[in-house]
This record gives structure tokens, sequence and C-alpha cells, in this order.
């Protein structure tokens, strides 16, 4: 008989309800009978024990929340009877002592990469056009437009081709009745048809809202993301333009640059609108320069790496109360076996790190990273209480909606994506990861945001769990989407690409999905899987302006 019910942890005095379960059922756990008081919906939780308004609630081993009133035993928790609570924590001695995982199944594995002058492996070979402003959107949407289609990057043609047809339809008399029960022509057309330069994936337009205005640290930080989007792996070359008066000087970004790689050997082609003068001319040489940098982009060819060149980031988004129990720990688990391969994996979504800094900081190598790592939350927590907005806020109706109704318990979920491994660094946005090892990047909980800085960073690769379904994406770096349900993966099966919902269903332990992860890992890395973010050409990308966003 399928498990209907879930202690995730020893010390909890809840339990999750993993199917719908109705008032005046009685279900057992482990011997102990509980007597439901109103309907549970499957993702919530319910009491095991009579508490009194201010009694802590625990899940995952820690506290997440505090009664607001009295709850009888077999009451489902909601934003009506609790509300968030998390431990404070301090720097500490360090104690890492780490458990590696066996992972004789994948020590002599490789993906097939491209290889760069400084080291690095990129899973995919990019082109970036980059404005340094965003005064120069509207040229680079001129570029797009006079390259995408022509050189075979194109998107799927699908729904012009709808539009074409209902315009016949129209044409012939058809009334609105006919329009919305039209049958459309669908078909998922490959983005590899007639590509002039075979081993180039594709040209990527990095507009943004950035680079003047604000403050002069906006810039300068701005510079060190695009700097990180410009030395990554996955990045063959670049065109920078540039209007030339902007806070976010050329100089800045080189400067960001020579951080990153110091013997940066790319090919990079950089405009500047105000020396060169006539819009006609900027974009004509930026046509023949973004020409000639990909056929020197189209060179590199793929080779075998160790996985150790893997550097994976962990996101969340969209998520449910069955996200912490299935899909974050599945990764968390396959983010434990590629640092015991020697390779990278990237923490991030500092908001929903509430109430479990304690595990992180004493998972810490240095002290210092320790003491940093603490800074940066607390900063953060009382930057985001000033503005009104404390980290309690962070659920979204979606999240609430589906059992994650407080911060910490939404926290506590999202962190098992980091594992059980050590910390290695502690970086603050957009810091490069530099160490091989579970490293902890202060980013918001915003999905793109917090994506889009992981991929700046160095992710190769990006593990992105959901319980609730999101197309998100990244320009340079593709984006796994795993559901932690097989409902969302049926319903959703478009945009999503793995399942770990047979874990509910007690079809598969946390190890054996994680080990599928790593092998989907290592196809994608390869290139011989395409994720759906990249079939659909789904190129979120939103720089963090510093401040508080969760």
């Amino acid at each position: 008989m399928k498990q209907r019910i879930l202690k995730v942890h020893p010390k909890d005095n809840v339990l999750v309800a993993l199917a719908d379960l109705v008032k005046g059922d009685e279900v057992v756990y482990e011997g102990e009978s509980y007597l439901l008081t109103e309907n549970v919906p499957a993702k919530h939780k319910f009491t095991t024990t009579d508490l009194a308004a201010g009694d802590k609630v625990v899940m995952y081993g820690v506290l997440v929340g505090k009664a607001q009133m009295d709850i009888p035993v077999g009451s489902i928790l909601t934003t009506a009877n609790i509300k968030h609570a998390a431990t404070e924590f301090n720097t500490t001695d360090v104690h890492v002592d780490w458990h590696k995982p066996d992972v004789e199944a994948w020590k002599d594995k490789t993906f097939q990469g491209f290889h760069r002058a400084d080291g690095q492996v990129g899973t995919a070979n990019y082109w970036l056009v980059i404005p340094m402003v965003f005064c120069e959107n509207r040229n680079l949407e001129v570029l797009q437009e006079a390259l995408m289609n022509n050189l075979g990057y194109g998107r799927n043609e699908t729904y012009q081709q709808q539009a074409k047809e209902l315009m016949a339809l129209y044409e012939k008399g058809a009334g609105v009745s006919e329009i919305l029960n039209a049958q459309l022509t669908y078909s998922e057309q490959t983005q590899k048809q007639n590509r002039m330069f075979p081993n180039v994936d594709g040209i990527k337009f990095l507009t943004h809202t950035g680079g003047c205005g604000g403050t002069r640290q906006d810039s300068e930080t701005l510079c060190g993301l695009l700097a990180g989007y410009i030395t990554h792996p996955n990045v063959a070359g670049a065109t920078v333009l540039s209007l030339g008066c902007q806070n976010a000087q050329v100089s800045i970004l080189k400067e960001e640059i020579e951080k990153r790689s110091r013997n940066f050997d790319k090919p990079i082609y950089i405009l500047d609108q105000q020396t060169i003068g006539k819009e006609s001319e900027l974009l004509s040489q930026a046509i023949k320069q973004t020409f000639a940098g990909l056929i020197q982009a189209n060179a590199n060819e793929r080779k075998p790496a160790p996985l150790s060149k893997l550097c994976i980031g962990l996101e969340c988004g969209g998520s449910d109360g069955f996200s912490g129990i299935s899909a974050n720990p599945a990764i968390g688990y396959a983010s434990d076996l590629l640092v015991a391969l020697g390779g990278s994996v990237i923490l991030a979504e500092f908001p929903e790190l509430c109430g479990v800094e304690q595990n992180l900081s004493d998972r810490c190598v240095d002290k210092e990273d320790a003491e940093r790592f603490e800074y940066l939350m607390k900063t953060y927590s009382k930057r985001a209480t000033e503005a009104g907005s404390g980290f309690d806020m962070n659920p979204s109706p979606g999240n609430i909606k589906d059992g994650l109704i407080t911060d910490a318990i939404k926290s506590a979920g999202a962190a098992k994506k980091g594992g059980t491994s050590p910390v290695v660094a502690v970086l603050d946005y957009p810091e490069k990861v530099f160490k091989p090892g579970l490293n902890l990047l202060c980013t918001p909980g915003n999905d793109v945001e917090s994506t889009t800085a992981e991929v700046g960073s160095g992710a190769n690769v990006v593990l992105f769990t959901t319980g609730l379904g999101t197309p998100t994406g990244n320009p340079i770096a593709p984006v796994v989407k795993i559901s932690s349900n097989t409902k969302l993966f049926n319903k959703m099966s478009d945009i999503i690409d793995l399942d770990t919902g047979p874990i509910i269903e007690g079809e598969e332990t946390i190890e054996q999905a994680g080990s599928r992860i790593l092998n989907y890992v290592i196809d994608v890395a390869s290139g011989v899987t395409t994720v759906s973010a990249v079939r659909h050409v789904q190129d979120d990308f939103i720089p963090w302006k510093r401040g508080v966003s969760l």
C-alpha cells in the first residue's frame, strides 16, 4: 500500500501529507495514530501533538514557525495558525566531517565539451553580443534581426504558421467561433537546421536595463556580471557595443575580465558609438566583426573532458510542498556526487537559506568564509526588514497554496539542493567560482536573477527544481528543469525535463534519482540531449540591481 504521510526528520512535530487526506481519517505513522480534525491536501502538513500559542513548529529538524494560537493534534498548518520563525545563528568553530558518496560508477566517465585556453571546459559554444548600456539595446535588436534567421538560428516558426492559418480562415469568411475552434499546425522544429556555423550553438543578445543612471556601484556590478558571461566556458567570444558616456565604462569591463581570466585570449570586438559616429557605420562594423568572430568560434569542436570540469548551479522556482522531499534532495545527492568527483556546485538564493544558516556555517572549511556568510546573510536580512519586506515575505502565493507557508519551511527544503558536502567558498554577487566543491553565492530568491547570477559565476549547467512549473532558462547555459511530482511532469512535459515524483510514490530512492540526474547532466553537457529551455530558446537574463529582491 502506498505511503500517505511522511515525517521528514525524527525531531519534527509535523507530518507531510503525500496524498489528499480527509477530515475524520485516522492515519498511522510508525505505530502512532493521528485523527485528522480537518482536510489536509497533499503537500500540506498537520500537527502530531497539541500546540499552544507560541510553541515551536519543527520540520526538517529545525525551527520553521511558531503557533499563533492553540492548535490541536491532527490540524492542518496554515498562514492563519502559524507564523514564520527561525533559529538565530553565529559563527562557531568549523567541524567538517563529510562522508563522501561512492563514485566508482563515474570515476572514468567524461563529457564532450569545448576546451578553452584558460583550462575551463564549456558544455556549449555561443557567441555573445552585449550592450554596455541600455541605450544600445535597439542596435542589438537590429543586429539580431540581421543575423539570426540568415545564419540558421531562428526560432520555431510554428506560431507564425498558426497566425497565417488563422488569417487564411478569416479571409475565407470564418467567424469568432470558427477561429476559436480551429485546429492549428504544431511541430517541434529543430534549431540546428541549415546553420552556416554548425559548431556554434547560437548567437545570444544580452539586452538589459542597466549601465547608466542608478549608482556607480550598480554599473560596476553589471560590468562584473557581463565579464562573467564573456569569460564563461560556454562562450567563444563577444561583440560589445558601447555608447561611450555611460557609467559602465569599457575600462571597468576589461578590469573585471582580468579578474576572472588573467590570460584572456578569446576574440572580443568592442565598438563605441560616439567614437565611430554614424549608427549605420556602427552596425556595419558590428555585423562584420561578429561574422568574423563566428568563423573563429566555429573552429572549436567537442572533445572529452573529466567530470571535474563541470560547474553546476543549483536553483529552484515555483516550489511546492514536495520540492524539499523529492527534487531538492535528489539534486543535492547529484551535487555531492559531482563534488566527490572534483567538480563544482553553486548554492545561491540567500533569502531561501533562512533558518538553516547554522548548518551551512558549520560546514564552511575556513572560518573566514563562515564569518563572511554570517555577514552577508544578516546584512541582507536587515536591509529586507528595513525595506518593509523581511525574509518572512519570501513565499509566493503559489508556494503557500502548495504547502510552503513560511519562509523557514521553504528554506529548509530549498537548502537540500546543496547536499551535505563542505562549503569551500562563500561568494558575493557577481564573484566567480574558482574552487572545486560547494560554493555559496549571495543572490536574491528571484528565479531568473539568481539563475543569471549563477551562470555569471561560472555554472556551465543549471539544475532547476520546480513543483508548480516554470519555463525559466538562460542564454548560454542549459537549465535542466526537474519536477517534484509526477502530476506536474505529465501536465507540463514540454518544459520539464526530468521527474522525481517516483520518490514521492515510493518507487525510487533519493540516491537513485540523484544518480539518474547526474547521468542526464553528462548527456546534456555533451550535447547529446537538448533540454526544453534550450529547445524553446528560453533566454532569460535579468541582472540583479543590488538591493532587496526576494
